[in-house]
């Protein structure tokens, strides 16, 4: 520290500015080169050594020669200069080099503003909350940095530039407020970036037995529903995703993705009761299916896309999802779909379909159930409630870690390990199925979820991915069958889930600050998730639609983007004029002493006495009794020698208002008459 406090104010200033870069490169390590952080990291604590021992800089042959090796690596890594990625890359690498050639002011201001460029490009990958805390603490830093540049001579201590760059930040946070609002929000300028690419769903067209089990152990949210009135009962809360019909022996496909020429049977869905009205906001999937609620008749309210339903009911939009979508749906819990009758020209046989040699043993209880089926007359329903009650009687367990599944799956889960999650039930039911000439397929997707009390949104977590089959009943259709309630009722019928082992930020919370109770832990959760779901909603969310809604609030009956201009100008007229006046009245409230002292002599150029413009009082009472003698006024030269003294004699601060105000009544007063 006393070293700190004895260096030159160049060095001191210097350390403070490699420390401020380094605020603003941290938050982009995640998404750059390795070595780009390593040559970042050597080239700030190079130049932070020639600063604290006050050494001189390299020269230009070092700064050629990393250039050339930055541009090299860039290449070797991208394959390319140019683009977002590469581009990123060579600015936070110039921005570090820019360091060592800090000779002069003007170098001083082109890192400064480099760094401001580089702060922003941040948010190509993220625009997530914690990143933009890290930019705010990364412009304030800059911003401290630029006005303490700004500073006279001398060693300013840095806490005086912070607290003006706090003050300039504060000033201008109204502006921005209002752009925030108004600006016209046109695509694909405001499209969503970065957290776009880093987003998935945790599902896909096709599922590997054991595949599912891996998002268990993910806690990240997938989606967050907020309902429009009665929430249904949880266990009535199957978010539809892929539906997998075609098995080839080990892995489920969609049959679009499979087969995509193929004619498949109508959706024909009915529906009861009242619709559930809700609102979905989804994280980036970079797939193009949305997720509703069991069953929407109508196509979600998707702003900036086209959507459609498949026979299967899953809904579709025309291009992946790589931003945070926020939609409205309405579902129906009570529903029917498909055929209700098998026919010659029913193509369900995908549903039919079992590759040869895999899962003898299972086909071989499908064939023994049936034929009991077949002496006993037993209808499709039997069938299910005995497949359904040998899962719930015949030791099954529902569990995180199965081991890993060998060529037939099924077979092993009926009858040698007896576990599984909910993708090996699902699998194992729907081989059982058709293996006895019933028609059934897996749906994937997310059941459950929970409530955040904090904000009164349900969120869904990629744990909460889910398998479960549909079974087709002759006269019903495809009908909703989850085998996992058979083997495991939690976990379909309460909020009760299997829990992943705790994770490396808690477990390190708790071996510093001691055990924390798993209901404290529940509410910061919750917490920090509704303050991440408002800055969702509020500010990444912000849309030309919301716009639209605000001046509907204001009173513009058909808003359109030119009013957004129009109102965002009006607002930018009046406040340049306010400060403009404002500006005016402060000059003029800038200095009462001065004010008179121009009001006096003001009143003797009327009176014929032309004072200099630098003329004291004092100086101004000795020209009166030079130009005017014993007709000067005693009074007028008393009252500017009093006026001389409120200036410059050492009194009271409230004492020197009072005399100035007592100042100001008696000039009124005075004739101020010479001739």
């Amino acid at each position: 520290m006393n070293k700190l406090s004895t260096l030159p104010r160049d060095s001191r200033d210097t350390l403070f500015l490699l420390v401020v870069i380094a605020v603003v490169v941290v938050p982009q390590l995640n998404y750059l080169p390795w070595w780009c952080g390593v040559l970042t990291a050597g080239v700030l604590l190079w130049r932070g050594t020639l600063a604290w021992h006050n050494q001189p800089l390299p020269g230009k042959v070092w700064l050629v020669g990393l250039m050339l090796a930055t541009a090299a690596a860039t290449w070797t890594t991208h394959r390319s200069l140019f683009g977002r990625e590469a581009g990123v890359t060579l600015i936070v690498v110039l921005l570090a080099l820019k360091t060592l050639e800090l000779r002069a002011k003007r170098d001083a201001y082109v890192v400064f503003f480099l760094g401001f460029f580089t702060m922003l490009t941040s948010f190509f990958n993220s625009q997530s909350l914690p990143m933009a805390a890290a930019i705010l603490l990364g412009l304030m830093g800059l911003l401290t940095a630029l006005v303490n540049a700004h500073m006279p001579v001398g060693k300013p201590p840095l806490w005086l530039a912070a607290r003006t760059a706090g003050k300039m930040a504060l000033l201008g946070a109204p502006i921005m407020l209002v752009l925030f609002l108004l600006f016209p929000r046109l695509g694909p300028l405001w499209g969503l970036p970065g957290d776009a690419m880093s987003g998935r769903s945790g599902l896909s067209s096709q599922m590997q037995v054991g595949s599912i089990g891996h998002l268990a152990l993910d806690d990240s949210i997938a989606l967050r529903v907020r309902f429009d009135g009665a929430v249904p009962p949880q266990r009535e809360l199957y978010f539809r995703g892929p539906v997998l019909s075609v098995f080839d022996g080990r892995t489920w496909h969609s049959a679009q993705t499979r087969y995509p020429g193929r004619v498949l049977p109508s959706a024909n869905l009915e529906v009861e009761g009242t619709p559930l009205k809700y609102e979905v906001t989804l994280q980036p999937t970079l797939r193009p299916w949305l997720l509703v609620l069991d069953a929407a008749v109508q196509a979600p309210v998707v702003p900036g896309h086209e959507v459609h339903m498949a026979s299967n009911l899953q809904w579709f939009t025309q291009r992946p999802i790589t931003e945070l979508l926020r939609y409205q749906a309405q579902s129906y819990t009570q529903f029917r779909h498909g055929p209700l009758h098998q026919t010659v020209g029913l193509q369900m046989s995908l549903d039919l379909e079992l590759p040869a040699g895999f899962n003898p043993r299972t086909l071989a209880l499908a064939t023994q159930m049936r034929s009991e089926a077949t002496l006993t007359h037993a209808d499709t329903a039997k069938l299910v409630d005995a497949a359904l009650q040998r899962l719930a009687s015949g030791g099954y367990s529902y569990t995180l870690d199965p081991g890993v599944y060998g060529r037939d799956s099924a077979d092993e889960f009926w009858f040698d390990r007896r576990e599984g999650f909910c993708e090996h039930i699902a699998s194992a039911f729907v081989i059982l199925m058709r293996g006895m000439g019933i028609p059934a397929r897996i749906v994937t997707g997310y059941q459950g979820g929970e409530l955040n009390r904090v904000d009164g949104y349900w969120i869904l977590r990629q744990s909460d991915a889910h398998a479960w089959t549909e079974v087709w009943y002759e006269g019903r259709g495809w009908v909703r069958v989850d085998p996992t309630g058979a083997v495991s009722p939690a976990r379909v019928g309460s909020p009760q889930r299997l829990q992943a082992p705790a994770g490396l930020v808690v477990s390190a919370f708790n071996s510093v600050f001691g055990p924390v109770s798993p209901d404290t832990l529940a509410r910061l959760r919750a917490t920090w998730e509704a303050m991440n779901n408002s800055w969702n909603q509020w500010v990444l969310d912000y849309s030309q639609s919301r716009q639209l809604n605000l001046l509907r609030n204001i009173g513009f009956s058909s808003p359109r983007w030119e009013d957004l201009v129009l109102v965002l100008a009006a607002l930018l007229v009046t406040v340049a004029l306010s400060g403009a006046v404002w500006t005016l009245w402060e000059r003029r409230q800038s200095d009462p002493w001065l004010r008179l002292l121009q009001r006096t002599r003001s009143r003797a150029l009327r009176a014929g006495l032309v004072l200099p413009l630098n003329a004291p009082p004092r100086r101004m009472a000795a020209l009166l009794q030079q130009h005017y003698g014993t007709q000067a006024s005693a009074a007028e030269r008393a009252w500017l020698l009093r006026l001389e003294a409120q200036r410059y004699a050492r009194v009271d601060p409230q004492h020197a208002r009072r005399t100035l105000a007592q100042l100001r009544r008696e000039f009124r007063q005075l004739s101020w008459s010479f001739t």
